[in-house]
């Protein structure tokens, strides 16, 4: 599974899904940070990547017409990186389902 984490969740995240197993990358290592939503988008479907992020622009975008981008949509509030990556730990299994099922956007409430 190839992932682009965005800015407003933290790194820590992005180093965890890699010991996971995933190819995850998150969006300050590459640069990529100065970078319009639309722009991350654009470049997360070049690389066939899932963009995880708490934006919600990235949901408005993943629901226009013809767009084939995936995402990951983090609807959690506020909270400590390790009540982030605990969450992630007790999903991780079922989210990566929902995207090997066909699902292009996956929520994580």
């Amino acid at each position: 599974m190839r992932l682009l984490v965005d800015n407003q969740l933290p790194v820590a995240l992005a180093q965890w899904l890699a010991a996971q197993g995933a190819d995850a990358v998150h969006i300050l290592n590459l640069g990529l940070d100065s970078l319009p939503d639309t722009g991350i988008w654009a470049h997360a479907a070049a690389e066939n990547r899932i963009v995880i992020s708490k934006d919600e622009d990235f949901f408005l975008l993943a629901n226009r017409e013809g767009d084939t981008g995936r995402l990951l949509w983090v609807r959690i509030g506020n909270c400590r990186n390790a009540a982030l990556l605990a969450r992630f730990a007790a999903d991780w299994q079922s989210i990566q389902q929902a995207f090997e099922s066909g699902q292009r956007i996956v929520e994580l409430r």
